[in-house]
């Protein structure tokens, strides 16, 4: 357990009980038990955080051993930490808003004497941005996406090779039913924390999303997301088509592609087959809507792909036209030849073409799920950190200030407050919370130099140094994110 106590209201009860103000639930809890949230216990009378504060210690990470931060005797001076940064991660948090931030901490770092305040946020607007890299068709634009049953969020546009959803939000948190808000937080907490979820999208699939892992559709695990659309894949591979085929079709739910129609094939001097395809054309060699969205070929329904076809013109075609058909991923694909009534006639796959269907394989991404934790930090944990808080909003925008989330760096939407975007996967391991309001508890770490700190308004009384800090079973020292950039490197912004 932590040994660093949050605050309680009142004294103890004749049962012992305390009263635990870390979220705005407010429990009662007896001596040797926890929370709601699972977070914070009664220990001795005092309410403290169950889970270890972590900090990250880049020694590790350079093969060195792990030096103590922590030293008897500090005699008031800055000291270098280069080496460790103090994570949000188990430190607690700032509720009810007008306390400073649980740890506000000073070192020297390559001569700069900087600030990290950090505060394990509770976040109402909050939710998580799923990138499915798949070419398999998850739902219609808009669809509720469901788990156990409750609606806790959208299908929302697609993207190169990706299926997109957007979870969560201050809408499903606390807008629905108390069961719609306990699911949807069950299910962001899951999915931030690197755990397994199954989703429903209704007319849609049934998908297994797990962030840094291939998603599972309808019980099949994906092996990989599109090489392109339909009209990129005619442009990347029609020279290794050329004087080997005479027409290729690939197939895709958005842009159909067909090679002799295609400026690439007009550019090798592909001549016209006859071929005519249903759907809706747009410039030439590339068309619209060639079937419904699905599960079969490129993202579309079917599974035949002659039934994209009209009959061929006859005063264009002749028999013994070869056709190749493949899909944008690789995974389907067939050979044929007109025979004299210009009707396409499977035959087996010439190994010339094969190797160019291997290379639209090798071409494809691994299928993937990346799942971004989202949430907007421009309501009342601002506090925790300076006495006017529109001055970090402005520090963190001049790049004065830079904001991670346990270490790992967040990307800042522009426009009003500080709305931030973080890849879960870089997160250390079970850095996510909840309180049962519903609500996410996210880490926020705000770094920055003690000159841009004072002057933003900062509890400059609450400063204390690395040094100050002991070691010991409620503090825990982990390896940073091999691909995370050190997060106590001096801002640049502030021009020191």
């Amino acid at each position: 357990m932590s040994a660093s106590p949050t605050s309680a209201t009142g004294p103890a009860g004749a049962d012992g009980k305390i009263r635990c103000d870390a979220c705005p639930v407010m429990c009662y809890i007896k001596p040797g038990a926890v929370g709601a949230c699972d977070r914070y216990a009664n220990h001795d009378g005092q309410i403290v955080r169950v889970d270890p504060h972590l900090l990250l210690n880049r020694t590790v990470l350079q093969g060195g051993s792990v030096v103590p931060f922590g030293r008897a005797g500090w005699d008031g001076q800055l000291v270098n930490g280069g080496g460790t940064f103090v994570t949000a991660i188990g430190a607690g948090t700032t509720y009810p808003d007008y306390k400073p931030a649980p740890f506000i901490v000073s070192s020297e770092i390559d001569g700069v004497d900087m600030v990290t305040v950090v505060t394990e946020g509770i976040f109402s607007y909050c939710g998580v941005k799923i990138k499915i890299d798949t070419d398999r068709y998850l739902g219609p634009e808009r669809n509720p996406v469901r788990a156990k049953g409750e609606a806790v969020g959208h299908v929302t546009t697609g993207e190169y090779g990706s299926q997109m959803l957007s979870l969560g939000g201050v809408h499903h948190l606390t807008g629905g039913s108390k069961k719609e808000g306990r699911v949807t937080c069950e299910t962001l907490l899951d999915l931030c924390n690197g755990k397994a979820v199954e989703l429903t999208v209704d007319e849609g699939a049934a998908v297994l999303v797990q962030a840094g892992k291939p998603p599972v559709v309808n019980g099949t695990a994906e092996e990989r997301m599109r090489v392109g659309c339909g009209s990129a894949t005619i442009g990347m591979f029609a020279r290794q088509w050329f004087g080997k085929v005479d027409e290729v079709v690939v197939v895709d739910d958005h842009i159909t592609g067909v090679l002799s129609e295609h400026q690439a094939g007009k550019y090798l001097g592909i001549g016209e087959t006859g071929i005519r395809m249903k759907g809706r054309r747009s410039t030439p060699g590339r068309y619209f809507q060639v079937a419904e969205p699905g599960t079969g070929w490129g993202g579309t329904n079917i599974s035949d792909p002659l039934s994209i076809l009209e009959p061929f013109d006859k005063k264009v075609a002749k028999p013994g036209t070869s056709m190749l058909m493949v899909s944008t991923t690789g995974e389907q694909y067939g050979f044929y030849r007109l025979n004299e009534a210009l009707r396409p006639v499977e035959e087996e796959l010439p190994e010339a073409l094969r190797v160019s269907v291997e290379r639209i394989r090798e071409n494809c991404e691994p299928a993937l799920c990346t799942v971004l934790f989202m949430g907007g930090a421009g309501g009342s944990l601002r506090a925790g950190v300076t006495e006017n808080p529109v001055r970090l909003t402005r520090s963190v925008k001049e790049s004065l200030t830079r904001v991670t989330c346990g270490g790992a760096p967040v990307y800042i939407w522009p426009g009003g407050g500080i709305t931030f975007m973080v890849d879960v996967t870089r997160v250390p391991e079970n850095g996510f919370g909840y309180v049962p309001t519903p609500a996410l508890v996210a880490p926020i770490e705000f770094t920055m130099t003690l000159e841009d700190y004072a002057a933003l308004g900062g509890h400059l009384d609450q400063v204390r140094p690395l040094a100050s800090l002991d070691r010991g079973s409620d503090r825990r020292e982990v390896t940073p994110h091999a691909d995370n950039p050190w997060p106590m490197t001096p801002v640049h912004g502030s021009g020191r």
